[in-house]
């Protein structure tokens, strides 16, 4: 199957091998955002879930998606992380919080899935301890921000302010 980078040639699914490529430091910054009602964003600002502080909880979720990363995605390298961050923006405006994940590595393969994991189980943290209040939140918006090092270079996210949720 020629062609094809994770496909072997009996025509079944294979992890390409990365043992020949160098190692660099690589860095990935992903986002996406949690929509819900007004009366649950609230109740996550002045600490009222009763299953505890939702942020503080979603940040270790998220650290913990981003080490387990290769146990959940078939094709991923298991990878050294030797940074993860988890942040997040609280928006009154239009209810959601903004989840942004931080991973980093030196090695020979990128943390862009792992930062993308990191944003999507901090997300579902929110959810799961939220979902007493409200069933009705909205995973949203999760893509890559940037990603630096290895051997195709930068990248950096240029469409804008783009959002699926405002169309």
């Amino acid at each position: 199957m020629e062609g094809f980078t994770h496909i072997n040639e009996e025509g079944y699914a294979k992890m390409v091998d990365v043992s020949e490529k160098e190692e660099s430091i690589r860095e990935a910054i992903a986002k996406g955002s949690i929509y819900m009602n007004r009366d649950t964003l609230m109740a996550i600002i002045e600490g009222k879930i009763k299953k505890g502080d939702v942020l503080s909880v979603a940040q270790i979720g998220g650290i913990m998606g981003a080490k387990s990363t290769s146990d959940i995605i078939p094709m991923c390298h298991n990878i050294n992380i030797y940074g993860a961050d988890i942040e997040f923006n609280i928006d009154e405006n239009n209810n959601k919080v903004d989840i942004i994940a931080t991973v980093r590595t030196v090695g020979v393969t990128g943390v862009e899935m792992e930062a993308l994991a990191a944003v999507s189980i901090a997300a579902l943290t929110i959810y799961d301890m939220c979902k007493a209040l409200d069933k009705e939140m909205v995973i949203s918006d999760i893509h890559l921000v940037k990603k630096t090092g290895g051997k195709s270079g930068d990248f950096h996210f240029n469409r804008g302010n783009f959002s699926p949720m405002q169309s």
